[in-house]
């Protein structure tokens, strides 16, 4: 059943990460979650697990939803290189200090980031400046670097925040959104290394689990999400992207709201 579970978070990931830029993390996240909570793993280890996780299948999800991107020229490599630098050092001081959080306050601060996305999604667009010359360099990894540290803590593709740099940076929208798709692959690859290493000696993990990543719910959400993020990355060309981003903006309030809350009443907060 948990193999069902996993597949099923794996499609509607993979069609959010084509069809929004957002890497599928912010779907992957909460319910890996409330599938270890359901399946009694211990709260020590639950976000974290999660994040590591989630890190680990957006490298897969990555590769499917730039590619597809790629083919329709929507990725701009000449950007993409800058930030890759600063991306993975991001990326791994981001799971550096993500490994020092309370599993608790983990969930609650990934509840809180779920809201703030969702608030953007919902209220705030990105606005094109089309024709502004492209930041320098150091700007460039600079926020790339950001950007990586806080997708790490996350478990995001940082698409949710490297979209609005991009479209500020002057890319068009569908560029920003294919660049993003491909910054979430040095994201991933340096977040879910961290994790796996941070947490090779954490007691309580589940077995066939590499440190905060747990293997089968990488495999399953992986193979799930690599199918259904050429799907997504198809229809971001023909559907009102509009409409749809309400209706994900929405589902994001409903996960962030129980992220927080149960986080908060888990430590005693409220």
């Amino acid at each position: 059943m948990m193999i069902l579970w996993f597949l099923l978070a794996g499609t509607f990931a993979g069609v959010c990460a084509g069809l929004f830029g957002v890497g599928g993390g912010m779907i992957i996240v909460p319910a890996l979650v409330w599938m270890f909570t359901a399946y009694g793993y211990s709260p020590d280890i639950i976000a974290h697990l999660a994040v590591g996780t989630s890190l680990a299948t957006i490298m897969v999800t990555s590769i499917s939803s730039l590619t597809a991107h790629h083919k329709r020229g929507g990725v701009r490599w000449e950007v993409w290189k800058n930030m890759a630098i600063g991306l993975v050092v991001g990326s791994l001081l981001g799971a550096a200090v993500a490994d020092q959080m309370n599993g608790l306050m983990l969930q609650a601060l990934i509840g809180v980031a779920a809201l703030l996305v969702a608030f953007k999604m919902l209220f705030l667009s990105n606005k094109e400046n089309l024709g502004r010359p492209l930041p320098s360099a150091p700007v460039q990894i600079g926020a790339g670097s950001g950007i990586g540290m806080a997708s790490a803590i996350f478990g995001i593709g940082g698409g949710s925040l490297t979209v609005p740099f991009l479209t500020w940076a002057g890319l068009p929208m569908r560029q920003a959104v294919g660049t993003s798709a491909a910054c979430g692959l040095p994201i991933a690859l340096a977040g879910a290394a961290g994790f796996a290493w941070f947490g090779q000696d954490m007691v309580g993990l589940p077995s066939g689990a590499i440190g905060f990543v747990h293997v089968t719910g990488f495999i399953c959400i992986s193979i799930a999400s690599f199918i259904t993020a050429k799907l997504g990355a198809k229809w971001a060309h023909q559907l009102p992207a509009a409409t749809l981003k309400k209706g994900f903006g929405a589902l994001l309030v409903i996960a962030g709201s129980q992220l927080l809350w149960s986080g908060l009443t888990g430590m005693g907060v409220i």
